[in-house]
C-alpha cells in the first residue's frame, strides 16, 4: 500500500534531484530516504527512480506518481485539518430528531447553548416519534434522537430491550396529568381516578400515546371512547378547552402551551414516562455529539 510519507519523500527527491538533497530538505538521513524509496517501489511494483552517478531521475511511473501525489497530499492535508477542526469543536455536525413536546421544551435552549459555546458546530432538527426516531439513529439519518418510554408496567412491555444496542442518556421523568374543561365537575378535584372518567369523550394523541391511553384505561376497568385523535398537542388542549372531551397529556407538553379553558388534574394510578437522548456508542465519542448531549442534560436539569 502506498503511504503518504513515502509520497512526500518522492516529491522531495524529484524536486531536489538527489537522495542527499532530499534528506537535507526533509531533515532526515540519506539512508532513511533510500529505505523509504525502496519501500515505495515495492508497493508500486515497478521502479520509480533511476540513479546514474550523482543524478537521480524519475521513470515514467515515477513521473505519474509525482503528478498524482500533489493532489493526494493536498487532499490529505485538507482532511487532517477538517478532522482537527471537528475534534476541536471548531466544526462538526449534529442532526437531532425529537418528538414534538421535547422539540419545544428542551431543544431550543440546548441548541442555543451549543451554538453559544461552539459556534462552528452545525445543529439541525427534524421530528419523529419513537420507535421511528431510534431507527433513524441506527440507519445513520441522525446522530441523536430524543425519545421516551413509559415507566409504568402498562406501557413498558418490551421497551427495556428496544434500546439495548444504543447509548441511553436519561434526561428527565415526565409525569402525565389529566386535562378536563374548566367547567367540568372534576375540574377542581385534588386528584381523579381514571375510572371516574370512564364515560367521557376522549381526545387521543399520537398513535403510541393512544395505545398507551387505551392500556392504562383498560387496566382501570374501562375502554376509552376516543372521538378525536391528533399528534398536535396544542390541538388536544384546544379540543378539551372547547368542552369536546378529556385527555391525558404529559407535563412537558403542557409546559410549552398556554392552556385556555382547561384544568389539569392529578390522575391515579400515576403514570410517568422517561425522556432520554439516544445515540450509537461510536457517535457518543464524537466531540460535537458529546457536547450536544451535555447541553441537553443541562437543559433538562433546569
Amino acid at each position: 500500500m502506498i503511504e503518504a510519507r513515502h509520497l512526500r519523500v518522492l516529491r522531495a527527491v524529484a524536486r531536489t534531484g538527489s537522495f542527499s538533497a532530499a534528506a537535507r530538505e526533509l531533515g532526515c538521513t540519506q539512508p532513511a530516504v533510500s529505505q523509504q524509496m525502496k519501500s515505495l517501489e515495492q508497493s508500486a511494483g515497478t521502479p520509480l527512480l533511476v540513479r546514474t552517478g550523482r543524478e537521480t531521475r524519475l521513470t515514467e511511473a515515477g513521473e505519474a506518481l509525482v503528478r498524482h501525489a500533489a493532489g493526494i497530499l493536498a487532499g490529505l492535508t485538507a482532511a487532517e485539518e477538517e478532522v482537527a477542526a471537528i475534534a476541536g469543536l471548531r466544526a462538526g455536525r449534529v442532526r437531532l430528531v425529537s418528538f414534538p413536546s421535547a422539540s419545544s421544551a428542551l431543544v431550543p435552549a440546548a441548541v442555543a447553548a451549543m451554538r453559544a459555546d461552539h459556534p462552528g458546530a452545525r445543529v439541525s432538527l427534524v421530528e419523529a416519534q419513537p420507535p421511528r426516531s431510534a431507527e433513524m439513529v441506527r440507519e445513520g439519518e441522525c446522530e441523536i434522537a430524543l425519545a421516551y418510554r413509559y415507566a409504568d408496567p402498562a406501557g413498558a412491555a418490551g421497551e427495556e430491550y428496544e434500546w439495548e444496542d444504543l447509548v441511553v442518556r436519561p434526561l428527565l421523568t415526565d409525569r402525565l396529568v389529566g386535562l378536563v374543561p374548566e367547567d367540568h365537575h372534576l375540574a377542581r378535584a385534588e386528584g381523579v381516578d381514571l375510572k371516574e372518567l370512564a364515560g367521557e369523550s376522549w381526545i387521543g394523541g399520537c398513535p403510541r400515546c393512544r395505545s398507551h391511553l387505551v392500556t392504562i384505561c383498560e387496566k382501570a376497568g374501562f375502554t376509552p371512547r376516543i372521538d378525536f385523535a391528533t399528534d398536535d398537542y396544542p390541538a388536544v388542549v384546544g379540543l378539551v378547552g372547547a368542552g369536546l372531551g378529556v385527555a391525558v397529556l404529559s407535563e412537558l407538553a403542557i409546559e410549552s402551551v398556554r392552556p385556555r379553558g382547561v384544568r389539569t388534574v392529578r390522575i391515579s394510578p400515576e403514570v410517568r414516562r422517561e425522556v432520554v437522548a439516544l445515540t450509537l456508542p461510536d457517535l457518543a465519542r464524537v466531540p460535537a455529539v458529546a457536547a450536544m448531549l451535555d447541553r441537553l442534560s443541562a437543559t433538562a436539569r433546569r
